[in-house]
């Protein structure tokens, strides 16, 4: 009777392998994902893709590229090559590795196929399972082509400047940098270019306040596949002489402005400073330091803008308004006669009387309508093509985001919230986000010659 028991056991045994032993064989194989190329392939791309053993350990991984019944490697793992391993989670790993002209000559223009082959352990070693992945893309090696169409290009330090070009393939990305700063071009047909087609483009640029005259200027493109182009366009620089002034900074002002600003700023939290820090500590934080968290959410507006010139004719200054401080003024803040902070004012500050109503500058749609640090009540409208129009230290405000206005709408009423000693209107031009001389905006002449002339241009 123990034997039969004893065989019967080892009977059982024998079954409860040869089971686990077929179930493993049904275990699937490594999990694989390729992130890139998915598309195109440039003249310069990347190969990117995850793979992922589960409860087993990688034995192999392949990826190829091949085309035309040739292949060519891009990763192994016995033989890494160029290419790169890393960990990106206990058990799951990123390789990677640039797929160039020069990293793979023979590839040429046209589809190719991008094949991934991986191997992991099941069943504690004893057997191995397999999978593979593969995306279909294009190779594709020809920069784009650009052309500038329009001429004069004629730009003020800290002013605009419009360009109309084309680019092909009409899906590439394009525009022009200034220096590092880049401004996206948009369909002509759309900003009323006569004749355009779909491969005409426009772009306002500008040379802003804190770049050199000899800043470089480019127009660019960069398509799909990431191949990339440049051309000079004719222009002239002109320089302009920004004002330098000294601001006493009481305590009274202190009083007024900074717990305000403290109590209904939420990032001012994020700012670095002690829990004892006085009114001047937190003004010079906000000064500073909340002065740029606002800028970046200035900048982060600039996305919402129509492709499309949404004004009409030169822009408005507030009525009846006195200049306080013009564009690009130098400060110096002075507190009990010592130098404390330096900042530029990008913008006009422009007094009327006190809670004046204030229109919009253009026809437009606002795209934020709240309080906004040291600006405080704040409308900000968009016009199209990246131009945007800001208006700040507001005692109220009668419109909210995603309102359509024109220039007879009004936005608030002037006041003294945010960064303000008194009543006025901080008034601001801002492309892609970036402010520039509203003074050129208000000037009809200037509207008609530098932006007009060149959307009336027929290809």
């Amino acid at each position: 009777m123990i034997r039969l028991v004893s065989v019967l056991v080892v009977l059982a045994a024998v079954a409860l392998g040869a089971g686990m032993f077929i179930g493993a064989g049904r275990a699937p194989g490594p999990t694989i994902e390729i992130h890139q190329p998915t598309g195109l392939v440039g003249r310069n791309g990347r190969f990117e893709a995850s793979i992922d053993p589960t409860d087993g350990e990688l034995t192999s991984v392949d990826a190829v590229l091949e085309q035309n019944g040739s292949s060519w490697p891009l990763f192994s793992l016995t033989d890494p090559g160029d290419g790169q391993l890393t960990q990106e989670s206990d058990t799951r790993v990123r390789v990677s590795r640039d797929i160039t002209r020069d990293t793979h000559p023979e590839l040429t223009p046209g589809p190719a196929t991008i094949v991934v082959r991986a191997t992991r352990t099941v069943l504690y070693g004893l057997r191995e399972r397999d999978a593979a992945a593969r995306v279909e893309v294009e190779a594709r090696f020809d920069p784009p082509r650009l052309s500038v169409l329009s001429s004069l290009h004629y730009v003020n330090h800290g002013g605009a400047e419009l360009v109309v070009y084309r680019v092909t393939p009409p899906d590439a990305e394009s525009g022009v940098r200034v220096g590092e700063r880049f401004f996206p071009g948009y369909p002509a047909a759309a900003a009323g270019v006569e004749g355009a087609d779909d491969a005409t483009r426009v772009a306002l640029f500008a040379l802003l306040h804190d770049q050199d005259l000899t800043t470089p200027m480019r127009v660019v493109a960069r398509d799909l596949a990431g191949n990339e182009a440049e051309i000079q366009f004719d222009h002239r620089v002109f320089p302009k002489q920004f004002r330098r002034s000294s601001i006493q900074v009481g305590d009274r002002f202190l009083q007024q402005v900074v717990p305000e600003i403290v109590a209904r700023s939420e990032e001012f939290g994020t700012l670095p400073l002690p829990p004892d820090a006085g009114l001047l500590e937190q003004y010079l934080a906000i000064n500073g330091g909340l002065r740029r968290i606002n800028g970046e959410r200035i900048m982060a507006l600039a996305a919402e803008t129509a492709p499309a010139p949404l004004w009409d004719g030169p822009f408005r200054q507030l009525g009846n308004s006195q200049v306080e401080s013009g564009f690009a003024d130098h400060r110096t803040y002075l507190h009990d006669g010592q130098e404390v902070d330096q900042q530029i004012h990008l913008g006009f500050d422009l007094a009327s009387t006190a809670n004046a109503p204030i229109l919009a500058s253009n026809t437009g749609r606002v795209v934020f309508a709240d309080y906004l640090g040291i600006y405080g009540n704040c409308v900000i409208v968009d016009h199209g093509m990246g131009l945007q129009s800001l208006y700040a230290h507001l005692s109220s405000i009668s419109v909210s985001a995603g309102d359509s206005v024109t220039g007879e709408d009004q936005l608030g009423l002037s006041g003294r919230t945010g960064l303000a000693g008194g009543d006025h209107l901080h008034f601001a031009i801002l492309l892609q986000g970036w402010p520039i001389t509203p003074m050129e905006w208000w000037d009809s002449h200037w509207i008609d010659d530098r932006i007009m002339r060149k959307l009336q241009l027929t290809p």
